[in-house]
């Protein structure tokens, strides 16, 4: 699905760039003084792009689950190795096309979401929004299950007795005798109220790149940085004070800076604009 939309929007800055072959991109981007940006804005959102930037590595995660579902032989290491280096070598390229010919496209106008960008061809773009769709379902899914295993583990532990979270519950399926659903109140409920919330929380705060800016912030440095550097330094043994062990930590300590400047940045843009903004309604 995300290649689906992502291609869409190549082809269509492809097509708006030609029939408009002048690049609108600088290098510096917007100038201090135009548009209300202060020099305070401008620093701002620079550490919030980075946090954008880091939102791309949230795949990374998925890496150590995949590597896990493989069998041997060939050793999972050498698969996963051929796999990354061309699998992500190929996307970084597609992504970084796309990004760069959107901004050569529509320069300091370009929006977060490159497909707000256009408004024709309305079938096209609808078709592009409905794989974003399917796609955030899947990814909501996704992420959100070690969440669900988290407070439902927990709360069972907590209250081993209470028929809530352990009576299970059996719905059998129509036109179906050897299908049911199984299932508790807690999951039925606490579930669905965490998709209201996330939901309330979307609509009252609709600003895409500082929310995405804050999210990338937050799990690049521990889930992209952190936990496989220290997985890797376990499985190999790496004592403390070898030189390798020193450049990796130089490499954390220099991504956790990123993390936390993007961290301030995107709070900063998210406060930014709730001074425009109304409950579920933005003025930009």
């Amino acid at each position: 699905m995300s290649f689906a939309y992502s291609s869409i929007g190549l082809c269509l800055c492809l097509l708006e760039f030609s029939s408009h072959p002048k690049f609108k991109g600088t290098l510096t981007g917007v100038q201090v003084g135009t548009r209300n940006v202060s020099s305070t804005i401008k620093i701002w959102d620079s550490f919030q792009a980075l946090g954008n930037v880091a939102f791309a590595y949230t795949f990374s995660m998925l890496l150590i689950e995949i590597q896990d579902t493989l069998k041997s032989p060939p050793s999972e290491n050498s698969t996963m190795k051929k796999a990354s280096i061309y699998g992500i070598g190929l996307t970084t390229l597609f992504y970084i096309s796309l990004g760069c010919l959107g901004y050569a496209t529509f320069g300091n106008d370009t929006p977060g979401n490159i497909l707000t960008g256009f408004r024709k061809p309305i079938w096209l773009i609808d078709i592009a929004n409905l794989a974003v769709l399917i796609h955030l379902f899947g990814a909501y899914q996704l992420f959100a299950q070690p969440i669900f295993a988290f407070y439902e583990q927990w709360s069972a532990k907590k209250w081993p007795n209470a028929g809530f979270f352990q009576r299970v519950y059996t719905l059998n399926l129509p036109f179906s005798k050897s299908r049911s659903i199984k299932f508790t109140l807690c999951k039925l409920i606490l579930r669905t109220l965490f998709v209201l919330v996330t939901t309330v929380v979307a609509m009252m705060l609709p600003f895409f790149n500082a929310v995405v800016g804050l999210l990338g912030a937050l799990g690049f440095w521990p889930l992209t940085v952190y936990y496989p550097m220290s997985m890797y330094m376990s499985q190999a043994k790496i004592k403390k004070r070898q030189f390798k062990w020193v450049m990796l930590q130089v490499l954390s300590l220099v991504c956790l800076f990123i993390s936390l400047v993007a961290i301030i940045g995107s709070v900063a843009d998210i406060t930014e604009h709730l001074k425009h903004a109304e409950l579920f309604k933005i003025k930009l």
